[in-house]
C-alpha cells in the first residue's frame, strides 16, 4: 500500500509518500517547506502568514513528493491528513487540499491526530534509525515539542491513553521564550542546546551531573521545577520556570548586572530536563518493563536525550529515540498514523473538518 500524507498544523508544510507492507513502513519521499525564515522576523509563528505559506507550497510539494517516489496519483491507495490539533487556518489548508484530492481521484481518506503522528513515527524503518527494529505496543511514549509535552500509554497501534501532560506552556515553547531573553534566534531549540553545552563544559559536567555543582544550588538562580506534585497525574507546568527566568533577567537588568548566557542556558536546561525526567520516572515505576519511545521536535535536544537515556537504563526500560529527521513535524509520521487508522477501519469523507483542540 502507498500512502500520500499531508501535514500543515503549524509552520511547516510537509508531504510524504510511505510504502506500507504489514508492519514494515518504508518512506519513499518526504518533502518539507519550512517557514522559519519568515516567522523569525516576528519572534514566533504568525498564524495568518503560516496559512498563506501553506497555500503557496502544498500543491508544488505534492508533485515533488510523487516525483521523488516515482509514482503517480493512480498508484496511491490512501491519503492521510493532519486534522488536529494545531493552528486552525493552517490545518484547514491541508484538510481541504487532501479532501479535494481524495474525492477527485476516488482515493480513501483518513484524518490523523498530530500527536499520534509523532508516536507513529517510531514504527517507520528509517535509514538513520540507530535501532535494528521498531517498537511494538504496548509501550510508553514521551512526546515533547513546541506545543506539547505529554506521556502516553500506547496500548496498541491506534489506542493511546494520556498519562501526563503540561498544563500550560510546553517544553519547546519555554525554550523559545527564554531563548529570546538570551538573544537567541527563533526557533531557539538548536541554539539553546549548543549554548547549554558550552555552559556545562564550563562547569566540567553534563546535564546528568550538573546537580552536583555549586551553580545548581545557587539561590539567586533558583527556578521552580516544571514537575507538579500532589496530584494523581504527574503533570508538568513550564510557565513557572519560564516566568521565574524572565523575572530573574529583569532584576539583573535593573541592577545593571549581567548573567553568563552559557551558564544560564545550562541551568535552565537542567531544570527543564530534570522536571520532565522526574515525572517520567514515576510512570516508568508505574508501568515497569515497558519500552519507552521519545519523539517530537524537542526530542532532538541532546541534553534531554542523554538524561532520558540514563533514566531508561536505570529503570531497565528499552529506549527508542526517533532519528532527528523524524523528530520535527514531517509527512512520514502522518502517513504512518494514517495507515494504522485505515487498518483499524477508520475513514473520512468530504465532511471532514479541522480542529485546533487536542483530540487524542
Amino acid at each position: 500500500m502507498h500512502v500520500l500524507s499531508f501535514e500543515s498544523s503549524c509552520d511547516e508544510t510537509a508531504v510524504a509518500v510511505l510504502h506500507a507492507d504489514g508492519h514494515t513502513l518504508t518512506p519513499k519521499a518526504d518533502v518539507i517547506a519550512s517557514q522559519i525564515d519568515i516567522h523569525r522576523l516576528y519572534g514566533g509563528v504568525v498564524p495568518e502568514i503560516a496559512s498563506r505559506a501553506h497555500v503557496e507550497a502544498i500543491s508544488r510539494l505534492t508533485y515533488e513528493a510523487l516525483d521523488r517516489a516515482s509514482l503517480s496519483l493512480s498508484d496511491i491507495d490512501l491519503i492521510a491528513v493532519t486534522s488536529h490539533p494545531g493552528l486552525i487556518g493552517a490545518l484547514l489548508v491541508g484538510v481541504n487540499f487532501a479532501k479535494s484530492l481524495a474525492a477527485a481521484n476516488g482515493i480513501p481518506l483518513v484524518e490523523v491526530d498530530h500527536i499520534k503522528g509523532h508516536i507513529a513515527a517510531a514504527y517507520v524503518t528509517h535509514e538513520k534509525n540507530e535501532h535494528k527494529e521498531v517498537p511494538k505496543p504496548p509501550f510508553l511514549a514521551l512526546v515533547v515539542s513546541g506545543g506539547h509535552t505529554s506521556v502516553f500509554l500506547v496500548e496498541d497501534y491506534t489506542r493511546h491513553t494520556l498519562l501526563a501532560s503540561t498544563r500550560d506552556d510546553a517544553m519547546g515553547e519555554a525554550f523559545d521564550k527564554v531563548g529570546r531573553l538570551l538573544s537567541l534566534p527563533y526557533p531557539a531549540g538548536a541554539a539553546f542546546d549548543a549554548l547549554a553545552s558550552e555552559g556545562f563544559a564550563l562547569y566540567g559536567c553534563d546535564v546528568c551531573t550538573y546537580k552536583n555543582t555549586e551553580a545548581a544550588r545557587e539561590s539567586e538562580w533558583h527556578l521552580p521545577s516544571p514537575a507538579l506534585t500532589g496530584d494523581a497525574a504527574p503533570d508538568l507546568s513550564f510557565s513557572g520556570p519560564k516566568t521565574a527566568a524572565v523575572n530573574l533577567m529583569n532584576r539583573l537588568k535593573q541592577k545593571n548586572e549581567t548573567v553568563d548566557r552559557a551558564r544560564f542556558a545550562a541551568h535552565f536546561t537542567y531544570v527543564a530536563v530534570e522536571g520532565v525526567a522526574r515525572q517520567l520516572s514515576l510512570l516508568l515505576d508505574r508501568y515497569p518493563g515497558l519500552p519507552l519511545v521519545m519523539g517530537g521536535g524537542v526530542a532532538a535536544n541532546s541534553h534531554l536525550r542523554r538524561y532520558v537515556a540514563r533514566l531508561a537504563e536505570e529503570k531497565k526500560s528499552r529506549l527508542f529515540v526517533l532519528p532527528l529527521a523524524l523528530c520535527g513535524d514531517n509527512g512520514t509520521m502522518i502517513a504512518a498514523a494514517g495507515y494504522y487508522a485505515y487498518r483499524n477501519g477508520e475513514r473520512a469523507d468530504s465532511t471532514l473538518n479541522a480542529s485546533a483542540a487536542d483530540g487524542i
